[in-house]
């Protein structure tokens, strides 16, 4: 055999195997051409050999270097890292200075299913500290004083009167998911968006202004529930008014809840909208009473809550809901005010990287006016200048003024959302913004962002998922879609993943289940009927047809089933070893062996290294032990015993047995809003 054919087929070049050769015990010359045919034969199963050595080694050193890490986390020497309240993974990447990737990893192998901008509280942190190898401790004062510093100026500035003029009230739509927060919006603005998003889900700017009666007014759209929540927690004042959607066949919710308590701890005047009253099972006066258990007593009832029911889909009620909300405006008018004239200061309410474009973020701007070209920082740092301006339809500005939302692009690297952005007197007074691992591999990042915010799509690469469910998604209206794919998006999984081939709205058709049988896919009919001869047609193609009317049942059921579909953790424990004395016999898949146990404990179905020269050369398992003529399951320190080793070594007196046990556990998919 030609000596290049036998490199091609062991997948190495030919300058290496001429190398590895004596490493393996054969000497052929360095200037051989050919070998022959046996010796080739042999040299193959060396290297399969001199691989598989070379696994095992690598695998020992691994599990030997994560019980070494969690060791110095319990004995306490391990390097501290501090941290806050909550984190999103990114920063918590920053912190210990790993790539993203890598963290994400070990998330998983806790159990903890985060995207990459999701945000983790401490306890969740600290696990994942440990396992890489710190020790996390909660962010001491000093350190949350430097992290609320501009929280505190934001407040600062909007407290001081100096100069202050009117303008448009800031607005937060809030409330349960699937009860018509976006179709609202979409109504009011009387432009179907949502229609033209990729997907239906909600992707773009998220704020957006409208004009009624020459007034101004802004909204914050979703994610905009979750943006307000994060900035609440920061301490920022970012909104002046809310108002909390209810479903009117679907009533107060655990989201609604907290939505309630939200806007009741933040002071905050706001209004209820309660939507879908076009529907046949639709019930006012249920909502009311239900509102009135948490002490919104609605103006009919002798209270002073605003409620103004709704059909968001007919578009009916929409001109009371705004002309309601310029009423509270003009109520609050003297605390409604800004200053235009000095430098710009906003908030972050989005944030992510653009494949094309780059870190983006959108700033509603709370004071000041931000200008194109201005410097901008975030927490001291420069984070870049404004090249572009865009407004929530996309028309590029030179300037925006207090209460406008903007899209911004020039950002050397993507701020977090509810961070303070503002232009500073003296651009050079900014830090230099630090490099950090994840973002100095910038494109790696943006792979992971862009595919995380695309998840559910039918066109994006799949990546290193191991296994995807196929779907297919047919809803009775958009809104419906639009939150059923809002969930899904939050599944981010380096082991399993959705993929939505199909979606629209409509009733189940052949054509869905001829295109489910193709793709082995699971056909979602979500508050619709599939009409009888589709459903015979599922089940003669045997496809999985389900029917859902509730969206968490839905989700439940999609979770399961990935639960299912995800492979188990493997837990590794190292037990002990045994030097090896004597060998007994051979029997069908093994040996019988003698050794002494030297360090810790051994046990039976425990797995085993065999050691020799401080070389690992195979690996086998423990199928029986025997002290003196009775068997046990396990053998301490100091004792000699006697082995039924089973695996396909020749095992020699004076070889090392490392015994060790890994065991296989379930992984958990914590999803929010899988509960």
């Amino acid at each position: 055999m030609n000596i290049s054919e036998l490199a091609r087929r062991l997948r190495i070049s030919t300058d290496e195997l001429r190398t590895k050769l004596p490493e393996l015990g054969f000497d052929i010359g360095a200037k051989a051409i050919k070998i022959p045919d046996r010796e080739a034969g042999r040299i193959q199963y060396a290297w399969r050999q001199y691989q598989k050595r070379k696994f095992l080694a690598g695998k020992r050193d691994e599990q030997r270097a994560r019980a070494e890490r969690k060791q110095m986390v319990v004995e306490g020497t391990a390097q501290k890292i501090f941290l806050p309240n909550a984190i999103t993974v990114r920063e918590f990447a920053d912190k210990v200075e790993m790539p993203i990737a890598k963290v994400m990893q070990e998330l998983m192998r806790a159990g903890i299913l985060a995207s990459l901008n999701e945000r983790i509280d401490f306890d969740s942190a600290a696990i994942i500290s440990a396992d890489l190898g710190f020790i996390a401790e909660q962010e001491d004062a000093e350190a949350k004083a430097a992290d609320e510093e501009g929280m505190e100026k934001l407040e600062g500035i909007l407290a001081d009167q100096e100069g202050a003029q009117p303008r448009p009230p800031v607005i937060v739509v809030m409330g349960h998911v699937d009860h018509g927060k976006t179709k609202l919006l979409d109504a009011i603005r009387d432009t179907n968006v949502i229609d033209t998003e990729h997907g239906g889900i909600t992707q773009h700017i998220g704020a957006y202004q409208v004009v009624r009666n020459d007034r101004e007014l802004t909204f914050i759209d979703t994610p905009g529930h979750e943006a307000f929540t994060v900035m609440r927690s920061r301490g920022a004042k970012v909104a002046d008014i809310a108002i909390i959607v209810v479903a009117a066949d679907d009533g107060v919710k655990p989201q609604t809840r907290e939505v309630i308590d939200i806007v009741k701890a933040s002071k905050m005047p706001f209004i209820v909208a309660i939507n879908k009253i076009d529907k046949e099972n639709a019930n006012i006066d249920m909502v009311k009473s239900q509102l009135s258990e948490f002490g919104l007593i609605p103006e009919d009832y002798g209270g002073d809550t605003v409620m103004v029911p709704i059909s968001a889909k007919q578009g009916q009620n929409i001109d009371q809901i705004l002309d309601m909300l310029i009423l509270v405006a003009d109520m609050e008018k003297d605390k409604i005010v800004a200053n235009a004239d000095r430098r710009g200061i906003g908030t972050i309410i989005e944030s992510r990287v653009d494949k094309a474009r780059g870190p983006v973020a959108t700033v509603l701007v709370q004071s000041g006016t931000l200008k194109l070209g201005n410097a901008v920082g975030v927490r001291g740092a420069g984070y870049g200048k404004v090249r572009a301006m865009q407004t929530w339809d996309g028309k590029d500005i030179k300037e925006a003024k207090p209460s406008t939302p903007v899209r911004i692009l020039g950002f050397k690297a993507a701020p977090s959302i509810g961070d303070v952005m503002e232009v500073p007197e003296d651009p050079k007074s900014l830090e230099k913004l630090k490099s950090q691992p994840t973002r100095k591999a910038g494109a790696d990042e943006m792979r992971v962002h862009t595919s995380q915010a695309e998840v559910g799509t039918d066109d994006e690469n799949d990546g290193d998922k191991k296994v995807m469910l196929n779907i297919i998604i047919r809803s009775d209206v958009l809104g419906s879609l639009e939150a059923v794919l809002g969930m899904i998006e939050k599944i981010d999984n380096p082991h399993v993943g959705v993929k939505v081939i199909s979606k629209g709205l409509g009733n189940v058709t052949d054509a869905d289940i001829i295109s489910a049988e193709a793709a082995k896919a699971w056909v979602f009919a979500f508050n619709v009927k599939p009409p009888s001869a589709v459903a015979m047609l599922a089940r003669e193609k045997d496809v999985k047809l389900s029917e859902y009317t509730v969206i968490y049942k839905l989700f439940e059921d999609l979770v399961e089933r990935l639960r299912i579909l995800i492979p188990a953790e493997q837990i590794y424990t190292e037990l002990g070893a045994v030097e090896i004395l004597a060998t007994f016999q051979k029997i069908a898949k093994g040996m019988i062996i003698g050794g002494k146990v030297t360090k810790g404990i051994i046990a039976v179905g425990a797995t085993a290294r065999v050691v020799r020269e401080e070389e690992v050369i195979a690996e086998g398992k423990i199928n029986s032990l025997q002290m003196g003529k009775m068997d046990v399951k396990d053998v301490e320190k100091g004792n000699e015993c006697g082995i039924e080793f089973t695996g396909k070594a020749k095992i020699e007196p004076g070889d090392i047995l490392e015994i060790y046990r890994e065991e296989e556990k379930a992984r958990t998919l914590e999803v929010e809003g899988s509960k």
